[in-house]
């Protein structure tokens, strides 16, 4: 054993006894090696004498990479010795006669990667120079099988590496694999295909493995060669024969079947196509999926068949004549049955879309009205299918229930899944109504009286069905209950199935109950049955807590819809739901299990709707109302009253506790409309008044407690919508107290109570937000920085981004109060002194903003400011100096200066606007101004942007004559020469 053989070994030790140092200096070693010019004489010379395989590996795996990348470099003699030797090697022999080791003899990963080899060779030899390769390589098979079997790896190894288009390609092997294939089309194709013929005659009684090679081969160039090579009374006939024969072995079988799904799967155009999928008579093995669906054989032999499908389906839909539409059907009849077998019962090929196929089948239906006996039992098996595919794996029905992580992701798996197949449902629906109702008639049916243990996901999947199927019906047939839907669905109100426990088929029933709702509300003659599928175990006393909150969450939709109709139900409904009212509101939460959006409280909104409607009497409305909030407002009462004794491991129980108590009040509030409270019923607005009352309390006792503050300052928007002008006695107290400790967040929250009083009560809030401005201005422009507020790397914090949030709601809150005639609030003797960084900050904002949209905001503020503070020219001054900063600064730098910039980008669509109020702020500014601005801005402005003197005066033109789009588009070119000009240095003062 010389060096480099020690070395190799080093390197491929697996063993663990070698150190990682000396691996790399054996690596390093080999490597330089390597770069050595006889490099290959080494290798072949090592391939001849060497019998380690990791020697044997090495050389072949240099041998591929010197031949790839020193291919041009080499002379004429190293590449001859390297082709004569490697050929030599693959057929059996060795380098010359003193030769001791055979290749051919070692293990499939040493044959692969002399394979490899000889393809690398190929494709820079063939055919050009080596042009004889394939012709010597056939002579050479009559060595026997080592031969055969190293030519079926050459083949198989020249698919993969060049001509193969599954495999992403560069121009240059594309254009080498187009010569390769054209040049063995003319020169060797036809006695590779005789040579493939005859040695699997010849072998398949005594090499079996031997003739699956072969033929697996043979699949990978069927899709190239001349079809008629394959598809004769020779080839063919054998090969059915090998699937057929049940001696032979499931290798051999499947690699025949393999062949013909080749042959099926030719790219033809159909006129030619469909006769050749008729000749095949594939009806001979349709007899076969019916075995052991878990064999090899079965796998291939449905992959024959859904294949052949296909084809013929697309031989239909391409062919015009009624023959061959005749004939196509018939083929697509005669196999549609073995297909529907395979898609339940087998394994199939990841290339087979059966939901696409299906499909592709359904739209032919549409043109064959009415539909015939075999396509109606067609029809049947898809929905067959449908129900068979869309069924969850019993395996998962443990974590499915507890819903745990597993559980989590095959849920989500199978709703992504099931989205086409219920399209396909619906689809079919469409076709065949009356076919498919019956079909879920009898899902139903039999999953309604089977036994306790019978298969969850069945009973699961026919409700999926029945669910899905709803989308293809109508509102008008819905509600009419046409077809079956008039027996189907008291069928299923009436059921209670065995497991209905299972928290999947909870939820499906409940949620297919809720679907066909508007057949209900026609016929309330099966409320009751409802009203019991929501209330009993079925629903909101579900054990899952899961099923319950998504019962409250679907019963308050079905009250919704129904709401009048269940006026007479009202006092049963609340007495089935005292025990989850009270429940709702017990001590056992955390905040944890309150978030996300079904938490419950959509029972309390579905009450609150229930009980909220004027036709439920007066006395009786009181009653039940004041039932629901006493005991509720007593809960809050006693602890606030214990607040402080509270400790610290009861606090955030206590905080859950007051949290769901709001979110029940705020939801029950939202069935009474604000005449109801405040007209026709007020002893009812009196009882939200009190409770209201209760609550502020909250932010009293609890100031730093952000989630009750949160869920306070919802409850108050609420109460705004439902009290009207009735809650202003109670605003400012509720605002002083949410401005106390306020943080930015919270001040988010803060302002967009306002913007909801503002817009709701206009000029009628104006002595509230007189008394609340200034403290609000104080807080906020403490917080928030005149300038730009940081930037760049490091700079998105969740602080920075709060602030960022404040400043956005601060300018809408702001816009607000001067779209609603309440800037007068900006002039009060205690906000007047917050005026001046107010303007401040909308000049930087409106000039320097990075987000337009703002930018955009401020400019209609100050014009809406210009329009309400400023007479006509010449009139006297509301706010001393206000004309003077417009002019002077705004004016400046925020319709000139700013749009200079190169930043300011007139293709965009939102700038685009921004420039439009720009311009229409000029306008404004010309008429209550006059000739104050237009001079100013002439003289002092475009001098300082170097405008010429014959632009300036048709901007003053525009600007005093009456077509704004006039003024608009010579102000855009304007600033553009400007820009192009100035080159977009100037900087912003």
């Amino acid at each position: 054993m010389d060096d480099l053989e020690k070395a190799i070994l080093i390197m491929f030790d697996e063993s663990g006894t070698v150190g990682s140092e000396l691996k790399q200096k054996a690596k390093d070693y080999c490597d330089k090696i390597k770069e050595e010019q006889a490099i290959c004489s080494v290798c072949i010379e090592k391939l001849c004498f060497s019998n380690l395989v990791q020697v044997q590996f090495w050389c072949l795996q240099t041998l591929h990479e010197v031949i790839r990348v020193r291919y041009s470099s080499m002379s004429l003699d190293e590449r001859y010795l390297i082709r004569k030797s490697v050929f030599s090697i693959a057929c059996f022999g060795g380098f010359d006669d003193k030769s001791t080791v055979r290749v051919l003899e070692g293990p499939a990963f040493i044959k692969n990667k002399l394979a490899q080899v000889l393809v690398t060779l190929i494709y820079f030899e063939y055919p050009l120079v080596w042009s004889s390769v394939f012709v010597d390589f056939l002579s050479q098979l009559s060595k026997g099988a080592m031969v055969i079997d190293m030519f079926c790896r050459v083949l198989n190894a020249l698919d993969e590496e060049l001509i193969n288009l599954d495999y992403p390609r560069t121009p240059e092997e594309l254009a080498v694999a187009v010569r390769v294939k054209d040049a063995m089309r003319q020169q060797c194709v036809g006695q590779i295909v005789r040579a493939w013929y005859d040695i699997v005659s010849m072998y398949k009684n005594s090499d079996e493995e031997l003739c699956a090679s072969v033929l697996e081969s043979m699949r990978r160039y069927i899709s190239w060669i001349d079809i008629g090579l394959i598809v004769n009374d020779a080839f063919i006939p054998l090969l059915f024969e090998l699937v057929l024969v049940g001696g032979l072995s499931e290798q051999l079988r499947g690699a025949a079947a393999g062949c013909l799904s080749a042959v099926v799967s030719k790219r033809m155009d159909p006129q030619s196509k469909l006769p050749l999928l008729q000749s095949l008579q594939m009806r001979r093995v349709f007899g076969l999926v019916a075995q052991d669906s878990d064999s090899d054989l079965v796998s291939n032999v449905a992959a024959l068949l859904t294949g052949y499908a296909v084809e013929v389906l697309e031989c239909f839909k391409r062919l015009n004549s009624e023959d061959a539409k005749g004939v196509s059907m018939e083929l697509l009849n005669e196999v549609l049955p073995s297909v529907f077998y395979v898609m339940q019962n087998c394994e199939l090929d990841s290339t087979f879309s059966i939901v696409q196929f299906l499909s592709g089948y359904v739209a032919t239906m549409k043109t064959l009205s009415p539909l015939r006996e075999t396509q109606l039992l067609h029809v049947g098996r898809i929905l067959e299918v449908i129900r068979s595919q869309i069924r969850y794996d019993p395996m998962y029905r443990k974590n499915l229930d507890i819903l745990d992580k597993i559980g989590r992701e095959e849920e989500d798996r199978m709703v992504e899944f099931r989205k086409d197949l219920f399209v396909l449902l619906r689809n079919v629906g469409r076709v065949a109504p009356d076919v498919t109702q019956i079909f879920i008639r009898n899902s139903l049916a039999t999953a309604v009286g089977s036994s306790s243990n019978w298969n969850v996901e069945e009973v699961e999947a026919a409700l999926s069905l029945f669910y899905a199927f709803g989308e293809s019906i109508n509102g008008e047939a819905m509600r009419t209950g046409s077809g079956l839907l008039g027996e189907l669905v008291p069928m299923l109100l009436s059921t209670r199935f065995p497991c209905h426990s299972n928290r999947l088929v909870a939820l499906v029933y409940l949620e297919t109950v809720t679907r066909y709702m508007k057949f209900v509300q026609e016929n309330t003659q099966y409320i009751h049955m409802v009203l019991a599928a929501f209330l009993d175990e079925r629903g909101i006393h579900h054990p899952n807590v899961n099923v319950s909150r998504r019962a409250s969450y679907l019963f308050m939709r079905v009250v919704k819809l129904l709401k009048l109709k269940l006026v007479p139900f009202i006092e049963n409904i609340l007495q089935s739901l005292q025990d989850t009212v009270a429940g709702f509101t017990s001590m056992d939460y955390t905040s944890k299990e309150l978030s996300g959006s079904e938490d419950g409280s959509h029972i309390f909104e579905a009450i609150g709707l229930l009980i909220g409607m004027e036709d439920v009497p007066p006395a009786k409305q009181s009653d039940y109302l004041s039932s629901l909030l006493t005991p509720l407002c007593q809960q809050v009462e006693a602890l606030l009253r214990n607040a402080k004794v509270l400790t610290p491991e009861e606090a955030p129980k206590k905080f859950a506790n007051i949290q769901q108590i709001i979110v029940a009040i705020n939801s029950l509030s939202k069935g009474f409309s604000e005449r109801l409270v405040t007209a026709s019923r007020p002893a009812i607005g009196l009882m939200f008044k009190q409770t209201l009352d209760v609550l502020l309390q909250v932010l009293v006792v609890f100031p730093n407690v952000e989630t009750l503050r949160s869920k306070v300052t919802s409850f108050v928007h609420r109460m705004v919508d439902t009290l009207g002008a009735s809650v202003f006695p109670y605003l400012p107290k509720a605002l002083e107290q949410l401005l106390v400790d306020s943080e930015p967040k919270e001040l988010v929250g803060l302002l967009i109570l306002l913007n909801q009083l503002i817009c709701k009560f206009n000029t009628l809030f104006r002595d509230i937000l007189d008394e609340v401005f200034p403290a609000i201005a104080g807080r906020i422009l403490n917080v928030i920085p005149v300038d730009a507020l940081p930037s760049g790397p490091g700079s998105n914090t969740e602080e920075n981004r709060e602030l960022q949030e404040l400043q956005r709601t601060l300018y809408t809150f702001l816009h607000v109060i001067t779209t609603h005639d309440l800037s007068s609030v900006f002039l009060s003797p205690k906000s007047r002194s917050y005026l001046h960084p107010i303007m401040q900050l909308l000049l930087f904002t409106s000039c320097k903003h990075k987000d337009i949209l703002v930018r955009k905001v401020c400019v209609q503020i100050f014009i809406r400011l210009i329009r309400d503070w400023c007479a006509m020219p010449n009139g006297e001054e509301k706010v001393p100096g206000f004309q003077s900063f417009i002019i002077e600064n705004f004016a400046t730098n925020c319709c000139l200066y700013s749009l200079l910039d190169n930043s300011f980008e007139f293709r965009d669509a939102n700038t685009l606007v921004l420039f439009g109020e720009i311009v229409l702020a000029q306008k404004v500014m010309y008429e209550k101004f006059g000739n104050d601005f237009l001079v100013h801005f002439v003289s002092k402005g475009f001098p300082a942007v170097h405008c010429p003197q014959d632009l300036a005066e048709t901007y003053c033109q525009k600007l005093q004559g009456s077509d704004i789009k006039a003024l608009k588009s010579f102000y855009q070119s304007l600033i553009e020469n400007l820009r192009l000009q100035q080159n977009g240095s100037l900087v912003v003062r």
